[in-house]
């Protein structure tokens, strides 16, 4: 790692990211990506992204309201033993440059991730990630230090450190790897580093290789100067095997470099005063609004008004969300005459239960089988429990976006969950209801002592106040990141000194 940014200096970052909302999301780091880059800048870095123009992104910016500036004829990297050549587009969104990269084959895919990765299907992200080192940004502006995100961008620091051509550059960027979700990889056959110019050093103990395969995340990992988990809690469960993904020997091999940054949220996106998708905006001195939208959450779903606990789930039907528990204890948290309403898609066999469920028993279960930006809206302002029993969560934003709009939360006691949320039986500002082991009836106890307080209107009205006064925000985290930057940027001005 080299660097020539004098001390005191404004500090330059580049964010690769596979996806960024509002201009392309499939899941939270999305918003990361969206929102971050934009509080790094209030604290004075200069945080930039480039992400790739994948279907209908050009046209969401038109949407937006932001002008394109035309990309460069060529941005070519080395890829299969031939260049092959985008082009580079720029905007403003939200006051952060982004960088679009085109191409007229790679980024074609609306769905951003290929249902199965192999090398021709990893092509897009390989290209990503080696665009980010090649000198075509406007204005001749260089990173100091690229930010890349899970498995997809993996390969600049890999190739920083073995590739063929990249290894030899003169200068080089930091680079801090952000660990998304650790279940996500990147595995592809072991000739893919060949092809994409690795050295030999790529193949050994320390780099891709892992059980006679390629893999990204692993090389990240053994290449990063930093690493960073979305959740204090988080950047510890990695390194044991309950939680670890195989990779555990990895991670505890470089434990030193892995700190835990908790997420923050675009409060300004996710406000229940300001909000326009509501049918009334409510705040913690006027709450009439969210009773509204509980009258037009029950209206939606079809039941009748009623004043027993309105549970609502909105996220991934996955195994990892623990979505699975609620169908096994389904009966017990309907009971005391409490409805349950679950917005989401995923695995098939979830989505077909959960139809089920609601067509059986149409009077107390409603499920949506998809996303509806609207009415996950309206469940988030309209419903009383938030249900998020996730078998694992390296962060989550969902129980703080519940949180935020009132909605109290019934969580498993680990990743972000553990770390944004304190239950209300063991701390006297609790702020929700957690449990520990990941069974049916662990999660209905839960929900019962929920469904207890929730009867005190005295009560629950105090746990809801908590957690609306509760700072998602991204300001204690962009300044955490300001502070791993400038760690950054000082060790390599001491490796420039001593060498």
């Amino acid at each position: 790692m080299q660097t020539d940014t004098p001390l005191g200096s404004r500090i330059s970052v580049l964010h690769v990211t596979p996806e960024m909302a509002p201009l392309s999301k499939i899941g939270g780091l999305a918003d990361v990506a969206g929102s971050l880059p934009s509080a790094l800048r209030e604290n004075g870095v200069d945080a930039r992204v480039i992400t790739p123009a994948w279907p209908g992104v050009m046209r969401r910016l038109a949407e937006l309201g932001c002008p394109v500036d035309p990309g460069k004829p060529s941005v070519c990297v080395p890829l299969q033993w031939r260049a092959w050549c985008g082009s580079l587009s720029s905007t403003v969104v939200n006051g952060v440059p982004v960088y679009l990269l085109e191409h007229p084959l790679l980024f074609e895919n609306p769905s951003i991730y290929p249902a199965m990765l192999d090398k021709v299907s990893a092509l897009p992200f390989a290209f990503l990630s080696l665009a980010a080192l090649e000198p075509v940004f406007p204005d001749e502006w260089k990173p100091d230090i690229i930010h890349v995100h899970d498995w997809a961008s993996c390969i600049i620091p890999a190739a920083l450190k073995w590739h063929r051509y990249y290894s030899l550059l003169a200068k080089k960027p930091a680079t801090l790897l952000t660990i998304h979700n650790l279940a996500h990889q990147g595995s592809l056959p072991i000739d893919v580093l060949e092809e994409w110019g690795m050295g030999p050093g790529a193949y050994g103990l320390d780099g891709l290789e892992y059980f006679g395969e390629a893999n990204l995340l692993k090389g990240g990992i053994t290449s990063a100067d930093l690493i960073t988990t979305v959740s204090p809690s988080y950047a510890g469960e990695i390194l044991t095997p309950a939680f670890g993904e195989g990779l555990e020997g990895v991670l505890k091999y470089r434990k030193e470099k892995i700190k835990g940054v908790l997420n923050g949220l675009d409060t300004i996106s996710w406000d229940p005063l300001r909000d326009p998708a509501l049918p009334a905006r409510f705040g913690q001195g006027n709450m009439r609004g969210k009773k509204n939208c509980k009258n037009a959450l029950l209206e939606r779903c079809g039941w009748e008004a009623s004043e027993g606990a309105v549970m609502v789930s909105v996220g991934r039907l996955v195994r990892q969300k623990g979505m699975d528990l609620v169908l096994e204890c389904l009966d017990r948290i309907l009971e005391g005459g409490g409805h349950l309403a679950v917005i989401g898609t995923g695995e098939l066999v979830l989505e077909k239960a959960f139809s089920e469920a609601a067509a059986t028993r149409p009077d107390r279960v409603f499920f949506l089988p998809g996303f509806d930006e609207g009415l996950a809206r309206l469940a988030y302002a309209g419903g009383d429990i938030f249900l998020m029993p996730s078998l694992f969560e390296p962060c989550g934003l969902s129980q703080m976006i519940a949180m935020r709009y009132g909605t109290v939360p019934v969580a498993r006691k680990t990743g972000g969950l553990a770390d944004t949320i304190s239950d209300v039986d063991e701390q006297p500002g609790g702020t929700g209801f957690l449990f520990g082991e990941s069974n049916p009836d662990a999660l209905a106890d839960a929900v019962a002592r929920a469904r207890a307080r929730f009867s005190s209107p005295r009560q629950w009205s105090a746990v809801r106040k908590r957690c609306m006064e509760g700072d998602f925000s991204w300001k204690s985290s962009a300044r955490a990141y300001v502070n791993l930057y400038r760690s950054l940027v000082l060790e390599g001005s001491a490796i420039k000194r001593e060498g």
